[in-house]
């Protein structure tokens, strides 16, 4: 009985890729390791981008700093 736990940001993931991930998860752990998709748990959290950090920042500030970054490069 599988159980797989996705943490994701939260920015504007559809609920159509979601399904897609889902998906996708369960045929993997069909095909690698032949488990019933019936009793195989896909779940997905999302995760405010001021609650993920990364390199020290919130993903929130990384990603204003990684959009500054690449309009400075622009011009």
């Amino acid at each position: 009985m599988p159980y797989v736990h996705m943490q994701l940001t939260r920015e504007g993931v559809t609920v159509e890729q979601k399904e897609w991930l889902i998906k996708g998860v369960t045929d993997l752990l069909v095909q690698v390791l032949n488990k019933n998709p019936a009793t195989t748990f896909v779940v997905i959290e999302e995760v405010e981008t001021d609650n993920w950090g990364i390199a020290g920042m919130t993903m929130t500030k990384y990603r204003r700093q990684e959009q500054a970054s690449a309009q400075n490069s622009m011009n």
